[in-house]
């Protein structure tokens, strides 16, 4: 599904991605994890198209994609979220879902005046989609709750909601679990599970919890220093000499003989 090729983010003189290489398989959950500082969402950030690459390539289906602003990625059917989410907090659960879609009928002033009833036949279409989004993130008590009162993991499962407005292809999720409780991102975890399996979502999800990553991710990618470090199961990324020495500071043998 997607492909990075010597991926380069430079800020003036730091290295933010140095030369890195991977793949994310269509269908998979790919996990993301590293040490802070790592590179990890600045290469969201660059594959995303939030950021231009310094140099390399991004590929999507054999396409390629680099460079491309978020708006034409959106519409092939990669989409993110952030590790703080967006939402429109004044408006409801279920009017920020609806406000996804793009080219909408109401937003030519033509239709506005001229074609009303087309408009209120796709609001009540979005309606409804919005209805059994919510329906399938079990929060359908919260679709009249304005967005902004929500708590942090509500407000994420709202972000993973939008996702599933459009058609989306692969979506990459930045710390999902931060802010979180244990039974919120519990809720979360079943969902991202069920889109997978159930609809063919490929994810590519960056998080430092090592237990929700073990239930969701295979492979697990390890980034330190803007490079990819190793990949693997998550058994055997966290054996690995290296990524031990990129966490801790310090490899096995080391620890061993201290």
């Amino acid at each position: 599904m997607i492909r990075v090729e010597d991926l380069h983010k430079h800020f003036g003189g730091f290295h933010a991605v140095d030369g890195a290489t991977l793949e994310i398989a269509e269908g998979s959950i790919t996990g993301l994890i590293g040490p802070n500082g790592a590179g990890k969402t600045t290469l969201f950030n660059v594959i995303a198209g939030n950021l231009e690459p310094t140099s390399g390539h991004v590929f999507m289906a054999g396409e390629d994609i680099t460079g491309l602003p978020p708006h034409e990625l959106f519409h092939k059917g990669l989409l993110r979220t952030f590790q703080i989410a967006h939402e429109f907090s004044s408006m409801t659960v279920r009017e920020n879902l609806m406000m996804v879609p793009g080219h909408q009928a109401g937003e030519n002033l033509w239709n506005a005046w001229f074609r009303r009833g087309e408009i209120a036949k796709q609001e009540k279409a979005l309606a409804d989609k919005a209805d059994e989004v919510l329906d399938f993130l079990t929060i359908s008590h919260l679709t009249h709750e304005k967005a902004g009162n929500l708590s942090g993991g509500q407000k994420k499962l709202l972000e993973l909601g939008r996702t599933m407005m459009v058609d989306a292809k692969i979506v990459f999720l930045d710390e999902v679990g931060a802010g979180v409780n244990r039974t919120l991102l519990n809720t979360i975890g079943d969902a991202i599970i069920r889109l997978n399996k159930e609809r063919g979502y490929t994810f590519c999800v960056i998080e430092h919890d090592m237990d929700f990553i073990g239930r969701l991710c295979d492979p697990v990618i390890c980034m330190a220093e803007g490079r990819v470090l190793a990949e693997g199961t998550l058994d055997e990324i966290k054996a690995n000499e290296q990524v031990i020495e990129a966490y801790l500071g310090t490899g096995l043998k080391n620890k061993k003989s201290a």
